[in-house]
């Protein structure tokens, strides 16, 4: 039943969710459904996403589940590093016996965790991501669960790309509003000198330059001092070096 109305819930995980971690927390614990009922066993599922220029964003299941995912930045690898890598899925049949990776696994082994499988759900230019999935017993995964597992990353792909698309519009709408606010903030600030020491709109500009390199403070953050001065103090030079 899940796989029939996979496309479908994927959809509406992009539909319900504003924000991109509450997509990608929603996506794990789909995927983690998903693998459950293909391998019959209780699944963890967790999503890495690593884009250009920000901090990696890490989603899952569960606290395990991130747990899990989150220790391969500690001991600096694991499966789903090497994935994010070579961009093909690794299977991990038993923590216990398998000799890569051996500070990971003998980690995940001490938490229970015997079996491992991430597979690659994107690999873009400027973004990489992939899932993982653990289990308590070893050998969970067969040829056919880590068959539907990639299919599953497949089809969720198209809705990730989606999802980032839109944060990315989200975040340009902030920094423009932000932006905004400032020059706004600044303009004001400018105005108040050039009433206040009768002088050009460039000398009140070239003076909060000054008095921001001097400090070493932004200059949003000393036009921001100046309005509050202006608002509930007394009058006269609202800037000094």
């Amino acid at each position: 039943m899940l796989r029939n109305r996979l496309s479908e819930r994927l959809q509406d995980l992009l539909l319900d969710n504003d924000a991109l971690e509450d997509f990608l927390r929603q996506l794990s614990n789909l995927a983690a459904e998903f693998a459950a009922a293909e391998t019959g066993r209780p699944v963890l599922c967790s999503v890495r996403l690593a884009r250009r220029r920000q901090p990696t964003v890490l989603a899952g299941s569960g606290p395990e589940a991130l747990m899990l995912d989150s220790m391969q930045d500690g001991v600096a690898e694991g499966p789903g590093l090497e994935v994010q890598q070579a961009g093909l899925a690794v299977l991990v049949p038993d923590t216990t016996m398998d000799p890569r990776w051996r500070r990971y696994q003998r980690a995940a082994a001490q938490r229970g965790n015997r079996s491992i499988l991430a597979v690659p759900l994107l690999a873009d230019r400027d973004a990489t991501a992939i899932l993982t999935f653990s289990s308590t017993s070893p050998e969970v995964f067969d040829d056919g669960a880590v068959a539907a597992c990639g299919a599953l990353a497949l089809r969720a792909a198209k809705v990730m790309r989606l999802a980032i698309r839109l944060d990315s519009a989200k975040g340009l709408q902030r920094d423009l509003l932000q932006a905004m606010r400032s020059r706004t903030v600044i303009n004001l600030a400018t105005g108040i000198l050039m009433a206040q020491s009768r002088c050009s709109q460039t000398e009140a500009f070239e003076l909060l330059a000054q008095v921001s390199n001097t400090r070493n403070v932004k200059l949003r953050v000393i036009a921001d001092e100046i309005l509050q001065r202006f608002d509930g103090g007394p009058a006269g030079t609202a800037v000094s070096a």
